[in-house]
């Protein structure tokens, strides 16, 4: 079993960004420190995004430290896109990505002195600090509805959605109030798909401007909430919805007009809280995704409230102080991602300094 100075859990931007930090700081890949990634090659939690998510499509696509993101075909797939740039991130730093790895638990051993992190297929590594990259890609959320397991049609997440053209001329209901859902919308009624829109409260848009002053104050409420140990809340929730042009022409034909919240399923489609019964082929849950924390349980680092309470450096784990979370919160996007990862390192090889410290004086 490798005895280690670092185990980063994730080689998405988060990850690759702590990795690079981390040689950085002077510490030696695979011989200090190693990646654990779950994926079969680059490309994190991207590798597995929709071909239809073209790169001029998606959001906050931002480089890595230390090497600059060239701007491709704006039509190439973001997955293709991403898979390429990490995988020449990996190899320019000579980073030490051990794949694919599931890490299927984070303990500690008895005496304390260590992290223990196994992995699904007996694999096992001892170290002293970790850093936790594993976004949320692996937990899509599925609200409960009444009725929703009797549903005789198709029900599938985001997470699963390939091509709108599986759904041209079906009755489709799309449930969830986030960017992700008017992109959906837009991109089935494309298609040919006869779309319903569903939220729990009205769309919440805005004229805001989405720059630096935007972002800061969208950090902030973020980590106002993980300082306080509070689940961290949903994209839109934080952000509003952009009312940028395509938006507002979707507005305008009706697609993007939400029918307000949902009540029900049935066997052969839904009920709104209005009353109104919809006949539907499939259901899209556009509903967002949890922080994949379940490799942690070992560590009981949530609150009661199923948050995790941060630090003021917005990524030490308070329950666990060799523990930092990155991609979690504020930094789930990429841009906090990148900074995350920074700050992450940085504070992991403080912690270790202050036990070197510590063995020299005991």
């Amino acid at each position: 079993m490798e005895t280690l100075k670092a185990v980063v859990i994730g080689a998405g931007q988060a990850g690759l960004s702590a990795a690079h930090w981390l040689g950085r700081r002077g510490l030696t890949p695979w011989e200090d420190y190693v990646v654990l990634d779950a994926n079969e090659g680059p490309g994190g939690a991207w590798r597995h995004r929709w071909d239809s998510l073209t790169f001029d499509a998606a959001h906050g696509l931002h480089p890595l430290p230390g090497l600059p993101l060239e701007a491709p075909d704006p039509k190439e797939p973001a997955s293709a896109v991403v898979r390429r740039y990490y995988g020449e991130y990996e190899r320019e730093f000579a980073l030490p990505v051990v794949r694919p790895v599931r890490v299927a638990s984070v303990g500690t051993t008895d005496d304390g002195d260590r992290f223990l992190v196994r992995a699904a297929d007996g694999r096992a590594w001892l170290t002293d600090t970790v850093i936790s990259a594993t976004g949320t890609w692996d937990t899509p959320y599925w609200p409960h509805y009444p009725g929703r397991e009797a549903f005789r049609g198709r029900q599938l997440h985001t997470h699963d959605f390939v091509s709108a053209e599986e759904f041209t001329h079906q009755r489709i209901l799309v449930v969830g109030g986030g960017t992700s859902a008017l992109q959906f919308l837009l991109q089935l009624h494309d298609a040919g798909a006869e779309t319903v829109w569903s939220t729990r409260r009205t769309p919440q848009w805005t004229e805001e401007a989405f720059d630096a002053d935007w972002g800061v104050d969208v950090e902030r409420r973020v980590n106002e909430r993980t300082r306080a140990g509070l689940p961290p809340l949903s994209v839109s929730a934080a952000t509003g919805l952009p009312l940028a042009e395509q938006y507002l022409a979707g507005i305008r034909s009706g697609v993007l007009v939400s029918r307000g919240p949902l009540a029900r399923i049935t066997p052969t489609g839904a009920v709104l809280a209005d009353g109104t019964e919809l006949e539907l082929d499939a259901i899209l849950w556009a509903t967002g995704f949890r922080a994949s924390l379940g490799h942690l349980a070992p560590l009981h680092v949530r609150e009661p409230g199923g948050g995790v309470l941060m630090a003021d450096d917005g990524v030490s784990v308070v329950r666990e102080p060799r523990l930092f979370l990155v991609g979690y919160g504020a930094s789930a996007s990429t841009v906090g991602a990148t900074r995350a990862g920074r700050a992450a390192a940085i504070a992991a090889v403080r912690s270790l300094q202050r036990e070197e410290a510590g063995a020299v004086v005991r």
